[in-house]
């Protein structure tokens, strides 16, 4: 077992864990908590979403926010691409990356993007051709890579076709999505060697949800196959529309506090990174969804 030295994480906050909150946010809100994240150290940041208003409303200021982005050299902005028109409005945007995503499961294929796996990535390969033909960096993230809402239990079989039909189109770098969090370490090693017969270890990173407390064991487990790159969410925001009572992505903060416990090196100052997580917070009118963000709050009050 060799865990690495380093990891990298993106925090998906401002896009995956924004999109679904009711409440109007404005941009300049979006556009602080991106600020306050590079400035707590992330380098890589998935700010929006150019998918139709009419689908996700909170992402309709995609241009806006893109726009009002104070850009630092060494921070990559991400944003999520589902088709060519959503494409064509972010290229203008200067992404340094863009992101597509497929799934493992048919079923939750239909209900989130309305088409087949199949024939979602006949729609991602002009994005991706185009994307790579400008030198913008291409991400895929596969959801339910170990449970569906309406399939149920997902095989590893399908997460390496679904992998190997985004490497085949040119998607560079794979994301395995706990998306509903009902994966346990055992089975989220699964999914990622399933990814990994396709993608290489420095070619693939770990998304989960903390629906059943597992995304922490989940991070270990796969940290002990020597992966090194993560999706987080600040504050644990987010969830999944198409998956009833999916919580958060596992929120940036407890993951830092892990691997930092751990001597592994993320380049995050942990106090910054819970200030930009009670920023948003108190925006959205409530506590931060970290455990080690409430822990260091309670010890700043003396509690």
């Amino acid at each position: 077992m060799t865990l690495p030295s380093r990891v990298k994480l993106v925090d998906v906050g401002p896009r995956d864990g924004l999109q679904n909150e009711k409440q109007a946010l404005s941009a300049e809100l979006k556009i602080g908590l991106v600020h306050r994240l590079q400035d707590a150290g992330l380098k890589h940041i998935e700010v929006t979403s150019f998918v139709s208003p009419k689908w996700v409303p909170q992402m309709g200021d995609n241009a806006e926010v893109m726009a009002g982005l104070q850009r630092r050299d060494d921070v990559r902005y991400a944003v999520l691409t589902p088709n060519l028109k959503g494409y064509e409005a972010a290229v203008l945007s200067r992404p340094d990356e863009v992101v597509v995503f497929g799934a493992a499961s048919e079923a939750f294929s239909q209900k989130n993007i309305n088409c087949s796996i199949t024939e979602s990535i006949e729609r991602f390969a002009p994005v991706v051709s185009a994307a790579l033909a400008a030198g913008i960096a291409v991400r895929g993230a596969i959801s339910c890579t170990v449970g569906c809402p309406y399939e149920g239990e997902i095989a590893p079989e399908r997460v390496t076709m679904v992998a190997r039909l985004m490497k085949d189109i040119g998607v560079q770098h794979i994301g395995v999505a706990d998306t509903i969090g009902v994966g346990t370490p055992r089975k989220v090693q699964r999914a990622m060697e399933a990814a990994l017969q396709v993608y290489a270890l420095d070619d693939v990173s770990g998304h989960f949800h903390d629906t059943y407390g597992q995304a922490l064991a989940n991070t270990l487990a796969t940290l002990e196959m020597g992966v090194w790159q993560y999706d987080t969410s600040v504050a644990g925001l987010g969830g999944c529309p198409y998956a009833k009572g999916a919580t958060g992505n596992v929120a940036t903060e407890d993951v830092v506090y892990l691997l930092h416990g751990m001597g592994i090196e993320t380049g995050i100052d942990l106090d910054r990174l819970i200030d930009a997580g009670v920023y948003i917070s108190q925006a959205l009118g409530r506590q931060p969804n970290s455990r080690a963000a409430t822990a260091v709050l309670n010890k700043r009050l003396g509690g």
